[in-house]
């Protein structure tokens, strides 16, 4: 496993991330097994939300049992929209938040701690004293956004060092071979994939700001289920939300790409989807959400996989040549 520094976070950080979106994690099962491999595996970041079901329990009883907090990286996420998409960018919902969690995990302070959504509405500097007096009472360590777009990062960035206060270091967007078509959710998601979204890859590339990948994967779209071949066979394995983001024909040709680079390889088309995500000269952590010890395996293993930059690009659609 690789790891790398990430700025306000006092661990190494595994390059992938454990995300605990699960079906047992979310209803509080006891899966210390499953997370006993992912850490034996090299795996110590993990990353969990309010909004996860009972995730934080399930992992907060892993975390009591094992006692080895000081080993590991949690990234947590607070603040998403309540009912009607009600905004909760407010300090008395981010404070309420952040103390449920930390109450569920057994733990004092969030390695990682992002807003799971964003208000433009809300002034940015409001949100930076927000979050530098969580830091300084020893509640979070380092900080920043989920689902918030470039221009708001850099203008909360602009204020913090204009006020001599820590600035945002991590970001948390969606970012997949596989382009994201469509928000499943109805509003408030953001991917930088897309050719419209160029500017904020570039954004991600010139800062190196740490960007934490969710739906790294197509939420199942690289799951090797169906072939990208079968239109109908993949409408029919994947749920909803992924039919809505990720199902079109274009994403089927890369993920047929991906099968063929896989069996060149002698690897999956996940593990190739997993490595790509490496390729594009961000500073990039993917969030695979682990549900067995065999992915677990096959995740750590993609950071295995070789690509060269035609085979990035021929992948991604950019080229016909590789």
């Amino acid at each position: 496993m690789e790891y790398a520094e990430i700025e306000g976070v006092e661990k190494p950080v595994s390059r992938l991330f454990f995300g605990t979106c699960t079906r047992d994690m979310k209803a509080g099962k006891n899966v210390n097994d499953l997370l006993d491999r992912a850490f034996e595996l090299g795996i110590n970041a993990f990353d969990t939300a309010r909004c996860y079901g009972d995730a934080e329990k399930s992992l907060g009883m892993w975390l009591t049992a094992r006692n080895n907090r000081d080993k590991v990286v949690l990234q947590a996420k607070g603040a998403i929209n309540g009912f009607m998409w009600r905004s909760r960018i407010k300090e008395s919902c981010i404070r309420s938040d952040l103390k449920k969690s930390l109450e569920n995990m057994h733990t004092d302070y969030a390695d990682i701690y992002l807003l799971h959504r964003d208000d433009p509405r809300v002034p940015v500097g409001t949100v930076i004293e927000i979050l530098n007096a969580l830091k300084s009472e020893g509640k979070v360590r380092a900080f920043g956004g989920s689902n918030w777009r470039c221009e708001r990062i850099e203008q909360a960035n602009e204020y913090a060092y204009a006020h001599n206060l820590t600035p945002m270091t991590v970001s948390s967007p969606n970012f997949c071979l596989a382009e994201q078509i469509k928000d499943p959710w109805g509003g408030g998601l953001v991917t930088v994939t897309g050719t419209k979204n160029a500017h904020e890859r570039e954004f991600y590339k010139r800062t190196g700001m740490a960007l934490t990948a969710y739906s790294c994967l197509g939420n199942g779209l690289f799951s090797g289920r169906f072939s990208g071949n079968d239109y109908n066979a993949a409408k029919k394995a994947l749920n909803l939300q992924a039919r809505i983001a990720f199902l079109c024909f274009t994403n089927l040709q890369r993920l047929r790409r991906a099968e063929t680079l896989a069996r060149e390889k002698n690897v999956t088309s996940a593990q190739i989807a997993m490595a790509w995500l490496t390729t594009r000269g961000m500073n990039v952590f993917p969030i695979a959400g682990i549900s067995n010890a065999a992915h677990a395996e096959s995740c750590v293993a993609a950071f295995d996989v070789s690509l060269t930059e035609k085979e990035s690009d021929w992948l991604n659609l950019d080229s016909d040549e590789r």
